[in-house]
C-alpha cells in the first residue's frame, strides 16, 4: 500500500493530475482501493482529492516560474489537463499552429515532454517558442511581427502576412470567452485578427478553454462556435454549459 501511494505521488509530480480509473488499471487493483488511497492522502495533506481523481498541491515556490505573465499561473491544473487532452489529438509528423494563449503554452510543454511524436510547430508566442527551441523532435517556425501583449507574442500586419504563408494540419488557440449567443471571443482586435489568420491556415481548429471561460462579456468576436472542430475544456464545466453545448451541437471535449 505504501509503495502504491508513493507511486501515486510520483505520478502527480509528473502530470499534476491523476484519475482513479487510470490508476486502477496501472496498479491492477479496484477503483475503491484507489479512492481509499486518495482519501487518506488528502487527509494527510499530500494531495487534493477531486471528482474522479486527485491533483497536486502546489506550494508558493512551485507556482512561481520563469515567466512574469500572471495568467500562466492561473488555473494551472485545469490548463495542464486540457493540454494533455489536446496532445491526444496530435499524430506523429503533424504540422500545427499554437497561438499565444496561456493554455497553448502548456500544450507546448506537453509536446516538449513527449518525444514519441515528431511535430512541426508554427507559433507567434515567444514563450511557447522558448520552450520548444532546440527540442529534437520539434521543427519550430516563429511568426515574425511586432511583439506585444502580456504573454509576449507577435501581432499586427506583418504577423498576419507571415501567418498566411503557412498551411498546417491543426491549430490550437485560446479564447477570451465562449459566449453561446455570439461565439468565440477575444479581448481586442489585434488578438482577434491573429486568431482568424491562424484559423485560415489550418485544416482543423481546436479551442483550448478552461471552464472559467464560459459565459461573460466580450469585446471582439472571432467566429461562431460551429466554425471550429473541437472545444477542449476541463471537468469543471457546468452541467448547464454542457447541456447548452449539446443543444447547439457544439463539439465539446471534457478532459
Amino acid at each position: 500500500m505504501e509503495e502504491r501511494r508513493n507511486e501515486i505521488l510520483r505520478e502527480l509530480d509528473r502530470k499534476g493530475r491523476v484519475k482513479v480509473t487510470d490508476l486502477s488499471k496501472e496498479f491492477g487493483c479496484s477503483e475503491v482501493t484507489i479512492r481509499n488511497d486518495i482519501k487518506a492522502m488528502d487527509i494527510e495533506g499530500l494531495l487534493k482529492r477531486t471528482h474522479g481523481g486527485a491533483v497536486k498541491i502546489e506550494t508558493g515556490t512551485e507556482a512561481k516560474g520563469k515567466y512574469s505573465a500572471e495568467s500562466i499561473y492561473r488555473n494551472v491544473v485545469q490548463k495542464k489537463q486540457i493540454a494533455e487532452a489536446a496532445y491526444e489529438f496530435l499524430n506523429d509528423r503533424d504540422t500545427i499552429i499554437i497561438d499565444d494563449a496561456s493554455t497553448s503554452f502548456y500544450l507546448a510543454q506537453e509536446i516538449k515532454n513527449h518525444p514519441e511524436k515528431r511535430i512541426a510547430v508554427v507559433t507567434n508566442s515567444l514563450i511557447a517558442g522558448n520552450e520548444l527551441a532546440g527540442v529534437g523532435h520539434v521543427e519550430l517556425f516563429m511568426i515574425g511581427g511586432y511583439v506585444t501583449g502580456h504573454l509576449a507574442a507577435t501581432m499586427g500586419d506583418v504577423a498576419i502576412q507571415n501567418m498566411s504563408k503557412f498551411h498546417v494540419d491543426k491549430a490550437f488557440i485560446g479564447v477570451h470567452s465562449i459566449n453561446f449567443n455570439v461565439g468565440l471571443t477575444s479581448i481586442a482586435t489585434p488578438q482577434m485578427e491573429v486568431k482568424k489568420a491562424i484559423m485560415k491556415a489550418a485544416e482543423k481548429v481546436y479551442v483550448l478553454a478552461d471552464s472559467s471561460k464560459f459565459g461573460g462579456g466580450y469585446l471582439s468576436v472571432i467566429c461562431p462556435t460551429n466554425e471550429v472542430d473541437k472545444i477542449i475544456t476541463d471537468d469543471g464545466v457546468s452541467k448547464e454549459d454542457i447541456q447548452k453545448a449539446k443543444e447547439l451541437d457544439i463539439p465539446l471535449v471534457i478532459a
